[in-house]
């Protein structure tokens, strides 16, 4: 019987493999390296290997298109520290203060590359399949970047937006890493949308608690500044809440903790979390993210797979609600 820590060492193992390539030039490749050495939950390749199995399919044939989710996923997260400022990922130094700004891009770019280049150990099919998925939820994914960046200027986004911004930035990647998985096994349309649909929300109730985590995680864990969406005046799901479930006078506080730049950062973080608990919007997030995770176990019904591995999803997806970093 497989387990979660089976499809993950299949995985760590092929990127093992993948990282220990010679490649020149060596400031181009080292980064590379280095952001794909940091470690990470692997979240989205192991659901690759996850689905793969689930219909059927041979895991070893999935192990590419894992990678390709994985690579550009950190693709994404060198470009998005650049554009956060962020100092630390996973609780190491970020490529563009490890190396330099013109390093970070340029190496991401490579990943980008790297990407597609995975699909091409696929047959014709696949490959069309794989390759259109991909494209489709890239530019979702620079979409809801964009949507959080515009969001930083403005007081009026209303919950949905922010769903929808999450889902493009987070969520439809985890769908597409297990469209992928179902691809390379070859199941219905129908059976990839149930499993996209899946892993989409199963993808907003991680980001939620992301977002929870940056709020009130703990910063050893985390691997993250915490309080770094408040520095940020990123308007999080906590923030919306606080805005729709707090006082006028909760509300005015908030906006003008997020209007004023003479604040120091640990008086803005915390003057900002007591605001997201007293108005109940920490309590809120949470109650959401069950909520989210509830709708992916009820994709899973329907799917034609064995109870063992809707179980496993199950099991996984409990693991996510539960985490702590």
């Amino acid at each position: 019987m497989k387990t979660i820590e089976y499809y993950q060492s299949k995985f760590i193992n092929h990127l093992k493999r993948f990282n220990s390539t010679s490649n020149s030039p060596r400031s181009l490749y080292s980064p590379i390296k280095y952001i794909l050495d940091l470690g990470g939950k692997r979240l989205r390749p192991t659901l690759t290997l996850m689905t793969a199995d689930c219909f059927g399919g041979n895991i070893s044939n999935g192990l590419d298109a894992a990678l390709a989710i994985e690579v550009f996923h950190n693709f994404s997260l060198i470009h998005d520290d650049i554009m956060d400022k962020a100092p630390l990922r996973r609780g190491q130094q970020t490529v563009h203060e490890k190396w330099d700004l013109n390093t970070g891009i340029l190496s991401g770019d490579a990943m980008l590359i790297l990407a597609y280049k995975l699909f091409e150990s696929y047959n014709e099919n696949q490959f069309k399949q794989l390759t259109t998925l991909f494209s489709q939820t890239a530019l979702q994914v620079c979409e809801g970047q964009q949507y959080d960046i515009d969001f930083e200027n403005r007081f009026d986004v209303t919950i949905s937006e922010y769903i929808q911004m999450i889902e493009f930035k987070t969520a439809v990647l985890v769908g597409a890493a297990m469209q992928m998985g179902a691809i390379v096994a070859g199941a219905s349309i129908q059976d990839q949308k149930r499993i996209y649909d899946f892993g989409r929300n199963l993808g907003i109730a991680f980001q939620l608690q992301d977002d929870y985590l940056d709020a009130f995680g703990d910063p050893e864990l985390f691997g993250k500044q915490v309080g770094g969406d408040i520095l940020e005046h990123k308007k999080t799901y906590l923030f919306l809440k606080a805005m729709s479930l707090g006082s006028k006078d909760c509300q005015h506080k908030l906006m003008d903790l997020f209007s004023n730049s003479n604040l120091t950062p640990t008086h803005k973080i915390n003057q900002t979390l007591d605001l997201f608990k007293s108005s109940g919007a920490d309590q809120a997030t949470k109650e959401a993210i069950v909520n989210y995770t509830n709708l992916a176990f009820e994709n899973l019904t329907e799917l034609p797979i064995s109870d063992h591995m809707k179980q496993m999803l199950h099991n996984f997806g409990l693991q996510l609600m539960n985490r702590d970093s």
